[in-house]
């Protein structure tokens, strides 16, 4: 008798456990847009090799938007290569938390794309 309770008991731990586990794994908790200048975008990391970067949302640098992006999303990888430096708006999604092998942030990058940058006129100058 004594076993069959803790056969059950452990089999009910186990499910809840990995219903949490599915849950922060696959659900979101916001998706949404920034945009900024692609300052840093780097593959880092000891045993699990992750994609972070970094994107300044204000002119002097103060706000600093921090993503990853899962190995899974190559496009987007080559896409914000080919950006570093340049103004950007992405397509995000913010997960309850990371695991280590998906990345340092909470912040997901699911698409990007090059764009103008709201500070500078068309004909290159900050000023009106």
């Amino acid at each position: 008798m004594f076993k069959s309770i803790l056969y059950k008991s452990l089999g009910v731990l186990a499910l809840m456990i990995t219903g949490v586990f599915l849950f922060l794994y696959y659900v979101t908790y916001s998706e949404g847009t920034r945009s900024g200048e692609l300052i840093k975008f780097s593959n880092k990391g000891v045993l699990f090799k992750t994609w972070e970067g970094e994107i300044s949302q204000g002119i002097s640098g103060a706000q600093i938007f921090r993503f990853s992006i899962l190995d899974r999303d190559k496009e987007v990888i080559e896409a914000m290569k080919a950006a570093e430096g340049q103004y950007i708006k992405v397509n995000y999604e913010e997960r309850f938390t990371t695991f280590p092998w998906w990345g340092d942030s909470k912040y997901f990058i699911t698409d990007v794309e090059i764009s103008q940058s709201p500070h500078r006129s068309k004909y290159g100058s900050n000023s009106p």
